[in-house]
């Protein structure tokens, strides 16, 4: 028997890395499951496992520190595992080509937020961007820089040095998550020049990137750590929150919430609400407001 971590995910397969720099291809023994919680797959990259080699064989699956889930792609009432075990996320979102919703960032960092992963953003694409364009990727960079993630705007092509994002990563297991055709092949690449992962276009007619990643796969990176690259999310449908708790995930309507008349507020529509209040006057960004109000109003069906 060995340990090693799963780094590639194709569903019903997967690739182990043991403790002893040897992989394994790999199937399931048995069924695993995750506690409360009805997904997909039952194993995700960065699970810790114990592998049978001689019958190639995943035995067991160690306790995760955490994970990151989303609604599945067509279940509304199963999930998908992400990744576990990282030490935090990096979400990669664009201007245009293609333009990235604020609703998709807010739902993502909402769930960060939730399973206490700390969360960086990257505005990619900087060199398409004319002044409109940088205008709101520095407006973006305002707003979330100002509730307490960091944002960088870069050009995963153009920019000669990504020091800072390189020097955040090091020695880190970090997922890389974004919508289809953002960049995130091609700013891993640039990180590690020997993955030599693929990379497509964009499409002019609907400015949206195909998928190009198809399963999810650790990599490792010359400084040290790993990156998790993941296939474009054309929409993150969170699961498994509950509706009290959801103003939790948005720090700056949580910092806020103290000042409200009712201690159970949900600063919708009472009376004395310190959030709504903030938001009319601009302390709190009317965007974000909206992308909490759409994630207590939704029916579990609407977003996959």
């Amino acid at each position: 028997m060995k340990q090693g971590i799963v780094i590639k995910s194709t569903g019903s397969r997967y690739r182990v890395l043991d403790d002893d720099g040897n992989t394994h291809d790999c199937v399931l023994k048995g069924i695993f499951r995750v506690s409360g919680v009805r997904t997909t797959n039952p194993v995700a990259v960065g699970d810790r496992v114990t592998v049978d080699e001689s019958e190639s064989l995943i035995t067991a699956l160690s306790p995760r520190r955490n994970y990151i889930i989303r609604k599945a792609s067509n279940l509304s009432r199963e999930s998908q595992i992400i990744a576990s075990n990282i030490d935090q996320a990096f979400l990669m979102i664009s201007i245009k080509m293609p333009s990235t919703p604020v609703e998709f960032t807010d739902r993502f960092l909402a769930t960060t937020e939730a399973y206490r992963i700390p969360a960086s953003i990257i505005i990619n694409k900087s060199d398409l961007y004319g002044t409109g364009e940088m205008e709101t990727a520095l407006r973006i960079r305002e707003v979330y820089g100002k509730i307490g993630y960091p944002v960088f705007i870069i050009s995963a092509t153009e920019d000669e040095s990504l020091d800072q994002i390189t020097a955040l990563l090091r020695n880190k297991t970090t997922l890389v998550a974004g919508n289809s055709g953002v960049g995130k092949s091609t700013l891993l690449n640039r990180l590690n020049p020997s993955l030599s992962l693929r990379t497509g276009s964009i499409s002019d007619y609907h400015e949206q990137g195909r998928h190009i990643t198809t399963f999810p796969e650790m990599h490792p990176l010359p400084g040290g750590g790993y990156v998790i690259d993941t296939p474009g999310i054309r929409g993150f449908g969170v699961i498994d929150f509950d509706r009290s708790e959801i103003y939790h995930f948005f720090p700056e309507i949580f910092k806020l919430s103290s000042g409200c008349r009712f201690y159970n507020c949900l600063h919708m529509k009472e009376p004395g609400c310190a959030v709504r209040k903030a938001v009319a006057g601009n302390e709190i960004e009317p965007w974000r407001y909206k992308s909490y109000v759409s994630m207590m109003l939704e029916d579990n069906d609407k977003y996959r």
